[in-house]
């Protein structure tokens, strides 16, 4: 506890300088949220009680007029005003189409080989265990003339695979999903079948939430909006949207959304997964012609296949790919009759999950001004963490969002909530209202749940005190040039005006002047630029864009996801890191998934990169052709590594 002794006494001389007559403020509505204010309280870092000082108290000990409101643990303080950066497209630079880099051939070589020995003992145990101890296989052989419901390469994998790394996945935490978090301990006596709890906690620096913003926090305005609302609204809204489900709250929330993407209206769902798995069926009908990415996510597969719709699938985030295919499906027409097609969408994702890859926004513009169809754009991932003012891949390539016919996206990554929205013109929006299976079926959204984003929206965008006026003439074409129109995204959205927020509502000035979100999405811009591209200076193979909070670390094989996983947390400091494998992914792309979020300040990211390149080398992980650095010089020119690429 030696290294606490100055922050200690920082702490304690701002607060006695802070009960000082002279600096006696009213207290606002909601209390400040930002990680350091000048506002004393006493849910300081002081509460906290850890062993691992590093996880606990900040590197640099705060400024004398500097007071934590929010734990250390939750939100790092970082107050190098160097350590930012603004997330938007160079348009001076053509868009870089992604492509993986392959790993040398003895790796292919060493998991083939591997995964043949594997699944040849396994069949062997399998046959012999059917006849000599069915009694221990009857969880995958069918039942009562029912057919088992894996196939044999699955039901191999799950049992033979997967489960030997269950310690890997499901890991219990407790607490908020910030900077850090605890995990319960626990072991397994029989290769994991069974989990045995100690009763014990570790704190682990946390790099695996999608809190991108840290706006899921256990203190500051966004709690204390969620406790007024609980108040005021209950804890259910019991009913559907079509129902008595939807409240004041509700309208408040759609009206906000559709005002923060700059679109006519807005309707929200309650569940992420379901907004994809029951709108996108309503958006097209027999006749009509879907074209996919091949990557897109499961619930825009299980909407897709509900819809009746043809589909095509195009290579993942290939423009020639697309545009050959749209060639093609609108010169031969539908099958058979040859017809032309009632309707054309071409869906993608933003930010794609897997791959941590942004889809090439402007061309597709381009070719939807060429072949005129319908664009749907799932920015799950994208929205709130991509753009300078956190509009997602719109704001982040400065294009008008009256470009896109529809946007869907997510309330629990950029938000820190839970549920989805559908955004678009009002006539499409009012069809989908009594259309879809969530309005007339679903439960409406949890009235604290549309709190919580209500403030982070409007802490995003600004409360302006009196209404804005804004512009009314369309959106002008793109033409055939990349470069962003004059009348861009950024003049076109504005600050959200006091109106449109409940009466109870009152931001404190940080989150009213969008200052406080404005440093977090400039922080979490400099934490995923820095941890890409360190890394891929440290030699290892790591897919998606620089600006993607999603940062996939390639492992490829299936045996060393687990260890990966293992060596992490077991280090001087914990680093809770998730691994994805298959059917996730294909059988030989294994890879962890980094996600650092505003949360983080640099000095975290030095240590996950510097635990990267100990456990990278132990492991054979370091497969990358690009020009390496060592790990200091990494840590020592980040700011330079971040501008540079």
């Amino acid at each position: 506890m030696v290294k606490a002794v100055p922050y200690l006494s920082a702490v304690q001389q701002a607060l006695a300088n802070f009960r000082a007559p002279t600096h006696a403020a009213p207290t606002p509505a909601l209390s400040l949220s930002s990680s350091v204010s000048t506002t004393p309280s006493e849910d300081t870092t002081l509460d906290e009680d850890d062993d691992n000082d590093c996880l606990v108290n900040p590197h640099m000990p705060p400024a004398s007029k500097q007071v934590f409101t929010t734990p250390h643990t939750e939100f790092g303080h970082c107050a190098n005003e160097a350590y930012r950066y603004v997330s938007k497209h160079d348009y001076t630079k053509p868009f870089q189409e992604h492509a993986v880099e392959k790993p040398p051939f003895y790796i292919y070589f060493t998991i083939y080989l591997s995964t043949l020995i594997l699944y040849v003992l396994a069949h062997s145990r399998d046959f012999f265990g059917k006849r000599f101890a069915k009694s221990h296989f009857t969880y995958f052989m069918p039942h009562n003339g029912y057919a088992p419901l894996n196939s044999d390469f699955d039901s191999i994998f799950l049992r033979r695979v997967k489960r030997r790394m269950d310690d890997c996945y499901n890991q219990p935490i407790t607490g908020v999903p910030g900077r850090t978090f605890l995990v319960l301990d626990r072991y397994s006596p029989d290769y994991n079948h069974t989990q045995i709890y100690t009763g014990g906690m570790t704190r682990m620096l946390n790099i695996s939430s999608y809190n991108y913003l840290a706006f899921s926090q256990g203190r500051g305005s966004w709690a204390d909006a969620v406790e007024e609302s609980v108040r005021r609204y209950g804890v259910s809204s019991c009913g559907t949207h079509l129902d008595t489900g939807s409240n004041d709250l509700h309208a408040s929330a759609e009206a906000l959304i559709a005002h923060f993407l700059g679109t006519e209206d807005a309707l929200i769902c309650s569940i992420g997964f379901a907004t994809n798995s029951t709108f996108i069926p309503e958006l097209v009908e027999k006749g009509s012609l879907i074209i996919s990415d091949e990557l897109n996510h499961t619930s825009m597969r299980v909407g897709i296949r509900q819809s009746g719709a043809e589909v095509r699938i195009f290579k993942h985030n290939n423009m020639s790919s697309l545009e050959s295919l749209l060639r093609e499906v609108i010169s031969q027409g539908q099958p058979k009759t040859h017809r032309a097609w009632k309707k054309i969408l071409v869906i993608v994702e933003g930010l794609y999950s897997m791959e941590g890859t942004l889809v090439n926004l402007p061309r597709i513009v381009e070719l939807k001004q060429k072949y005129k169809f319908y664009l749907y754009i799932d920015e799950a991932h994208s929205i709130g963490s991509l753009g300078s003012r956190g509009r997602g891949v719109t704001d982040y390539f400065n294009i008008p969002p009256g470009s896109i016919d529809v946007l869907m996206g997510t309330f629990s990554k950029g938000f820190g909530a839970a549920g989805g929205y559908i955004s678009g013109p009002k006539s499409l929006i009012d069809a989908l209202r009594l259309r879809s299976h969530s309005g007339p079926y679903a439960e409406a959204i949890a009235p604290s749940v549309i709190a919580q984003v209500v403030v982070s929206m409007a802490s995003i965008m600004g409360v302006s005190p009196a209404q804005q006026p804004t512009k009314s003439t369309p959106f002008p074409s793109l033409g055939n040039s990349l470069v962003a129109p004059k009348e861009s995204a950024e003049e076109l959205l504005g600050m959200v005006p006091a109106s449109m927020l409940p009466m109870w509502m009152n931001l404190p000035p940080s989150l009213a002047d969008g200052s406080e979100a404005r440093t977090r999405m400039r922080r979490l811009a400099f934490n995923c630029r820095y941890l890409h591209s360190g890394l891929t200076k440290l030699g290892f193979i790591v897919s998606g864009h620089p600006s993607s909070p999603i940062v996939p670390l390639l492992i490829f094989s299936p045996g060393k996801l687990p260890m990966f996983v293992r060596m992490m947390r077991a280090r001087p400091i914990p680093i809770a890191v998730a691994v994805v494998a298959y059917p996730a992914t294909s059988l030989f792309m294994g890879r962890a998934r980094l996600c650092p979020s505003a949360s983080h300040t640099k000095e975290d990211i030095d240590t996950v990169l510097r635990a990267c390149d100990e456990v990278g080398s132990i492991l054979d992980m370091k497969h990358g052709s690009c020009e390496r650095w060592g790990i200091d010089e990494v840590c020592e020119r980040a700011v330079e590594l971040v501008h540079s690429v």
